[in-house]
């Protein structure tokens, strides 16, 4: 039992020697204010956006052309092979729905059958027509004949028989004629009405063969090969099963280059006036950080844009890469950081170290200085600053100490001004 005592009474001692050790040891360390030095050398100002790769030349893989002559200005994908699949000139790349063009090949072909069945009807109504009048035509030559036979044997006979016979002779031959002017007319209506028709049939058979080769371009083929890369619309959604193209966006995908790369990114307009062309660019991709390649600045947009979802003003930003990598893919996200301006032999600290003092006609930036024992505010001048850092001026030296963390009596920290003269200097 006295062992046992003394075991638990062991182990209380050690908990409290333990909580004795964390508050005065490792809470005063916590508690420590964290001090600093300027840093002292070359100070690179860049700006830091998100970009995204793509060829700088690529095929574009369009669906088909001239549909809109055939009263078709929409298709719907129905199949697509999977995006980054390397293809061979030739290959499908995706299949459009067949079903507007079926549906009117179909009713073509019962149009084409009506004309051909009027087509045919009009030949055989006008073979018996025309027969019939071949037909007339020799009876009334036979007939003309028999009153010519009759008129020579009424030579003898009294006047008016003779009359007579002339009469009859001159009706037949009437007749005759009239029937050829009928039977011109009959040949003329038969060709006419023949042609009208014909050319109907002509035109339905020629839109439905047009149709016909139409379906066949509703199967998408790589016109070269590559890499396919399907396209995004302008609110940046890519092309899917189910996605539309039309005769004023034909584009499906495209086959890119993938030697000659870039990455578009935007710029806000806080950030456009530091862009220029020539720039150099450190590009990372997101997928392979320890990743670094090189980049120039190629082309900067003039004019602004709002992007989806967005209220701000951005401009579009070209990257050309520069450093060749066969790693590298469109579509992939990078970040890259634009080199604006590079100070030799700088003194900077963090942004952190610095504090604004402002009043209703004073304002001035100051930093916590330690010397010895004593802590006090030193105001200084400030010079340019990059995301992180910025370019003291005036107001310390390199082997000054700063503090990084805020200590509970900053409010009771005197102030250390400087000259005006100083500030003078500095704005020259």
């Amino acid at each position: 039992m006295k062992k046992n005592l003394k075991i638990i009474l062991s182990i209380v001692a050690v908990i409290i020697a333990a909580i004795l050790i964390y508050f005065l040891f490792i809470k005063q360390q916590l508690t420590d204010d964290v001090l600093i030095k300027p840093t002292r050398g070359d100070f690179v100002i860049s700006v830091t956006v998100a970009g995204e790769l793509r060829a700088e030349k690529s095929i574009d893989i369009r669906g088909p052309s001239g549909s809109d002559a055939l009263g078709i200005y929409k298709m719907t994908i129905s199949d697509l092979i999977a995006e980054g699949t390397v293809v061979k000139e030739g290959d499908m790349i995706a299949q459009l729905d067949q079903t507007p063009v079926m549906t009117q090949i179909k009713e073509l072909e019962l149009s084409v059958l009506k004309y051909k069945s009027q087509f045919e009807q009009s030949q055989i109504d006008s073979t018996l027509t025309l027969s019939k009048s071949r037909d007339n035509l020799e009876n009334l030559k036979f007939a003309m004949e028999e009153q010519k036979l009759q008129l020579e044997q009424s030579q003898y006979e009294p006047p008016a028989v003779i009359r007579q016979a002339e009469i009859n002779l001159q009706k037949v031959e009437r007749q005759s004629k009239q029937a050829i002017k009928n039977y011109q007319s009959e040949v003329q209506k038969t060709v006419t009405t023949l042609t009208i028709v014909g050319a109907d049939l002509s035109r339905e058979q020629q839109k439905m063969y047009q149709l016909m080769e139409l379906a066949q371009e509703f199967t998408i083929r790589a016109p070269a090969a590559g890499m396919v890369v399907y396209r995004k619309s302008w609110g940046g959604n890519k092309t899917v099963v189910g996605s539309q193209i039309s005769i004023w966006d034909p584009v499906v995908a495209k086959l890119p280059d993938l030697n000659n790369m870039q990455s578009i990114t935007y710029v806000n307009e806080i950030d456009i006036s530091k862009m220029q062309k020539g720039q150099k660019v450190d590009i990372r991709l997101d997928a392979i950080p320890d990743k670094k390649l090189s980049g120039t600045v190629l082309q900067v947009a003039n004019i602004g844009e709002n992007l989806r979802g967005s209220n701000s003003k951005v401009f579009e930003t070209i990257i050309k890469v520069e450093t060749k990598d066969t790693t590298l893919l469109p579509a992939m996200t990078t970040s890259n950081e634009i080199l604006v301006n590079s100070i030799k032999n700088a003194l900077y600290i963090p942004q952190e170290c610095v504090h604004t003092f402002e009043s209703d006609s004073i304002k001035y930036h100051y930093v916590l200085m330690k010397k010895g024992a004593r802590t006090y505010k030193q105001e200084v001048i400030l010079g340019e600053l990059n995301s992180n850092e910025v370019i003291i001026e005036r107001g310390i030296d390199d082997d000054d100490e700063l503090f990084l963390t805020i200590p509970e009596d900053i409010e009771e920290l005197e102030i250390q001004r400087l000259d005006k003269s100083k500030k003078q200097s500095t704005k020259k």
